[in-house]
C-alpha cells in the first residue's frame, strides 16, 4: 500500500477533536482514489475474511492496525485482541492499534453479544498475526538470502544481526493479502509473553479521568442538535401538532415530522431540549391500547398466547418423579429489567450527496446498515457506519434506535452533522428490556439423594430482537405509518439457553412456552440464561436441603465434568473460614454459561438488616474460561457480572401504568449505589492448553441464585420471586 501512516489512519476514520476519537471520514472508495490513494488501500475487505489484510495491516513506523469487527463495550476486547496480535508478532501492545466495528472497513462479525468476541474475533486476529509473522519472515529470508532460523521479529522490526528494518520497508508500502492458511504456531500457546498477563487497558485511566471519549463526546465542526418528542405509549398516534411560531424560537432550525415520528433540530443542545418541551405541549395524540397493570404480571404471563416447545426429553421423566421417596416442586419469577445504560444512548448522522455517515454504539454496525437501508430506503452500500464506544452499554439498549432516528432527522437535514442524545426518560422508557419469566420445576430424589427425575416448564418472550435487515426492529419505525408494524417474539434461542441443567440427570424434560409480552424487548446480558439458572440453582439449593446434603456436594455428586466440579470446590474453599453472624447466610451456585462456554461457580454472603432489607457483604467467584488471554480483563468482567446480577436480584424491576413506563429516572428505577456494592473476589483459573471460552454473560444467573441462597441460609425463607427486597423501600420522589 504506497500511502503514509498519516493517510491510512485518516482514511480509517481517525477524527481528531481535543482528544484523539474513533470517527470516520466515511468518504467511498472513489473519493478515496480521486485523492490518488492507491486502489488498494480503499480495497473493501470485509467480505474477505480469510485473508490477512481483513484483520491487520503494517503501518508506516512499523507498528500494526488491528481491524476487529467487534464493538468494545466495556468488556476488554480491545486490549484482548491487542495482546493477542502483540503475542503473534512478537511486538509490544504499545505498538498495536485497534480499529472498532466500521463498515466497509473491518470483517462483517455480526454483533458483540453472547461471549463469543474472544471466540471469534479475537481468534481469528491471532491467526492472521501468526501467519503474517510467518510470511513476514519468509520475505527477509527471501530478501537477505538468510535462513529464516537466523532472522527474528521484534517490536515492529525484522532483525538479522546487525540488519534491521520495519515491516513496512520490508513490506515496501504493500500489505499482505495472502490467505491466512493454518500457522504452524502459535506463540500465545508456546510462548504467552503478552497472552495470558494482565497487561493495562489505557482507556480504564481516562475512564477514572473522564478523559475517554464515548460517541456521547463526539463533536464535528458546525454541528447541530436534536431531540425527539415522545408519545405517551407504544401505539400512540400524533393527532395533531400546532407548529405556528416555533421558527421563532432561539436556535430554531427545523421541525422534521414524519408521521408520528417528530423530531426538533436546533442549533445547540439546550436549546434543542427547550423547543422539545414545547413541542411536546403542542402535540397531541391519540392512545387505543392499554398495558396490562391492572393484574399481576406473574398472572398475566400465563394468560397470553405461547408457542410451546419440547426443547429436551430424556428417559421416563414422568414415572422417575412419581415414584421417587422425594419428591419437591417450585416455581420462580423474575420481572422485566433494564440495560440501564449510565450514558443515555446517542448518535451523529450526517447526510449530503445520497451518502449518509452514522456515528453510534451499535453492537453490529452491519447489521444496522441493513437494517436502516431498508428503514430509510437507501442503498446499504450508501450508508456508512462507524463503531464508536457508549457510555454504559451491555446489550441490545437503545443505542440502534437512537442511530436510526438521527439518521432520519440528517436525511431531512443534509450538509451538517446531527447529534442525536436521549435523555434519561427516553433511556429508560424506550429501551428494549430485559424480558419477564417464569420458571417452574419439579423433581425426585431417591434414597441417596441423587436425583432420578426432573421437569422444567418456563414462560418467557423472546430475548432478541436486534436489527436484522426488517425496519421493525428499530423504534422509530413504529411512529413512521408505513405499516411497518413491531417486531414479534424474536430470537427464541435466546429465551432456551441454559434451560437444561449441566448436571447428570438419566430422566427430564424442558418445554418452553414463549409469548409475546406487553413491553418492549431484546437481548440483555445472559438472555435466558439469567432467568432459567436463577431458577435452576435455587431449586438445586432447595433440593439439596430436601436430601440433607451439603449444596456444594450436592451439585458435585451430580456432576462428571472435572472443570466444574473444580471450579465448585474451589468456591467452597475460599468460604470455608467464613462464619455467618446472626441473620447472615452463605448462597452458592453454579453453571456452565450456554453449556459450552465458561465455567462459574459463586458464593454469596448476606445480612437482614434491620430495616428488613437484605444486603450482600461478598462474594466469591471461581471462573474457568480455557485460555486465559487478560487475568485482569477476565476478573472485571466477572466482578462487573456478579454486581449487576446482585443489583437486579434485590432490587431492579421495571414498572409501567396503563399508559406507559413509570420506572423514568434512577429514583423510580433503583440500581445499585456505590455503598451497597459488596466486596467482590474473583479467581481465575488459567487453562493454557484449552481454548478460552466465552465468559462476559457466565455470572448473571449463577450470582442472583447464591443470593437467592444465601437469603434462604440467613433467615431459612425462600424467596423465588424477583427482586428479592420490595422495590417501594427504594422509591423516591426527585428532588425540585
Amino acid at each position: 500500500m504506497q500511502t503514509s501512516r498519516r493517510e491510512f489512519i485518516r482514511q480509517l476514520g481517525y477524527v481528531s477533536i481535543g482528544f484523539t476519537i474513533l470517527g470516520t471520514s466515511c468518504m467511498n472508495s472513489k473519493e478515496k482514489q480521486g485523492e490518488g490513494v492507491d486502489s488498494e488501500a480503499a480495497t473493501d475487505n470485509s467480505n474477505r475474511p480469510d485473508r490477512i489484510n481483513a484483520w491487520l495491516r503494517v503501518l508506516e513506523d512499523g507498528s500494526v492496525l488491528v481491524l476487529t469487527g467487534k464493538m468494545e463495550l466495556g468488556q476488554g476486547i480491545r486490549i484482548a485482541v491487542a495482546q493477542m496480535a502483540a503475542e503473534e508478532l512478537n511486538t509490544n501492545p504499545d505498538l498495536v492499534e485497534v480499529n472498532l466495528a466500521e463498515t466497509g472497513v473491518t470483517a462483517n462479525e455480526g454483533y458483540t453479544s453472547g461471549s463469543h468476541s474472544i471466540e471469534t474475533s479475537a481468534i481469528s486476529i491471532r491467526r492472521a498475526a501468526a501467519a503474517a509473522r510467518e510470511k513476514l519472515l519468509s520475505l527477509a529470508s527471501e530478501k537477505w538470502k538468510l535462513p529464516k532460523s537466523e532472522i527474528s521479529l521484534e517490536d515492529g522490526k525484522i532483525i538479522a544481526g546487525n540488519n534491521k528494518m520495519t515491516l513496512y520497508d520490508l513490506l515496501e508500502g504493500r500489505q499482505l493479502s495472502e490467505e491466512i492458511g493454518e500457522p504452524t504456531e502459535f506463540y500465545g500457546k508456546t510462548r504467552r509473553k503478552y497472552v495470558g498477563q494482565p497487561v493495562l487497558r489505557k482507556d480504564i485511566s481516562a475512564m477514572v479521568r473522564a478523559e475517554h471519549e464515548y460517541v456521547q463526546d463526539l463533536e464535528f465542526p458546525n454541528m447541530v442538535h436534536a431531540r425527539i418528542i415522545r408519545p405517551s405509549s407504544y401505539t400512540s398516534k400524533l393527532a395533531s401538532l400546532d407548529e405556528a411560531g416555533l421558527e421563532n424560537f432561539p436556535g430554531f432550525l427545523k421541525l422534521v415530522r414524519i408521521g408520528s415520528f417528530v423530531g426538533v433540530i436546533a442549533e445547540e443542545e439546550y436549546e434543542a431540549v427547550k423547543l422539545s418541551w414545547e413541542v411536546n405541549n403542542l402535540a397531541k395524540w391519540d392512545n387505543d391500547e392499554e398495558l396490562p397493570a391492572d393484574v399481576p404480571l406473574k398472572e398475566y404471563l400465563k394468560t397470553l398466547d405461547a408457542e410451546v416447545e419440547t426443547e429436551e426429553e430424556n428417559g421416563d421423566w414422568e414415572k422417575a418423579i412419581k415414584e421417587a421417596p422425594v419428591q419437591h416442586s417450585a416455581a420462580y419469577y423474575k420481572p422485566y429489567i433494564m440495560h440501564a445504560a449510565n450514558g443515555p444512548s446517542c448518535a451523529v448522522a450526517y447526510f449530503e450527496n445520497n451518502e449518509l455517515s452514522v456515528w453510534t454504539h451499535s453492537q453490529g454496525v452491519y447489521p444496522l446498515r441493513e437494517t436502516m437501508a431498508a428503514l430509510l430506503g437507501l442503498p446499504a452500500e450508501s450508508i456508512h457506519v462507524k463503531g464508536v464506544p457508549g457510555s454504559g452499554c451491555y446489550g441490545h439498549n437503545g443505542a440502534d434506535d437512537v442511530a436510526a432516528e438521527a439518521a432520519l432527522l440528517a436525511v431531512n437535514y443534509p450538509g451538517r452533522h446531527v447529534r442525536l442524545q436521549w435523555m434519561r426518560n427516553d433511556e429508560h422508557c424506550w429501551e428494549p428490556y430485559g424480558t419477564a419469566m417464569i420458571m417452574e420445576l419439579q423433581a425426585g430424589l431417591d434414597a441417596s439423594g441423587k436425583i432420578q427425575g426432573w421437569n422444567y416448564n418456563f414462560w418467557s418472550d423472546g430475548h432478541s430482537t436486534r436489527p436484522n435487515g426488517q425496519p421493525e426492529t428499530l423504534l422509530p419505525a413504529r411512529f413512521l405509518d408505513k405499516g411497518h408494524g413491531v417486531p414479534g417474539i424474536g430470537f427464541k434461542g435466546g429465551a432456551v439457553r441454559n434451560s437444561t441443567p449441566y448436571y447428570n440427570i438419566g430422566a427430564l424434560r424442558t418445554t418452553s412456552h414463549i409469548f409475546q409480552g406487553p413491553l418492549r424487548k431484546s437481548a440483555l446480558r445472559g438472555l435466558g440464561a439469567y432467568g432459567n439458572i436463577f431458577g435452576i440453582e435455587s431449586f438445586m439449593d432447595e433440593l439439596a436441603h430436601k436430601a440433607g446434603k451439603d449444596p456444594v456436594e450436592f451439585r458435585i455428586n451430580h456432576l462428571n465434568d472435572e472443570r466444574a466440579i473444580t471450579c465448585l470446590r474451589k468456591i467452597k474453599e475460599h468460604t470455608s473460614n467464613v462464619r455467618p453472624g446472626e441473620n447472615e447466610g452463605l448462597g452458592y451456585a453454579f453453571s456452565r454459561y450456554k453449556n459450552s462456554a465458561s465455567y462459574f461457580a459463586v458464593a454469596a454472603h448476606v445480612k437482614k438488616m434491620d430495616d428488613g432489607i437484605f444486603r450482600v457483604k461478598k462474594m466469591w467467584g471461581v471462573i474457568d474460561s480455557g485460555e486465559t488471554i487478560n487475568p485482569d480483563g477476565l476478573k472485571n468482567q466477572t466482578e462487573g457480572g456478579m454486581v449487576q446480577a446482585a443489583s437486579w436480584a434485590l432490587r431492579e424491576e421495571v414498572r409501567f401504568d396503563k399508559e406507559h413506563i413509570i420506572s423514568v429516572d434512577w429514583h423510580r428505577y433503583p440500581i445499585f449505589r456505590f455503598e451497597e456494592i459488596p466486596e467482590v473476589e474473583v479467581e481465575v483459573i488459567d487453562r493454557v492448553n484449552e481454548k478460552p471460552l466465552g465468559a462476559g454473560e457466565a455470572a448473571q444467573g449463577p450470582s442472583a441464585a447464591a443470593v437467592a441462597n444465601a437469603v434462604f441460609d440467613a433467615t431459612g425463607v425462600r424467596y423465588r420471586d424477583l427482586p428479592i427486597n420490595p422495590v417501594e423501600k427504594y422509591l423516591r420522589e426527585p428532588e425540585e
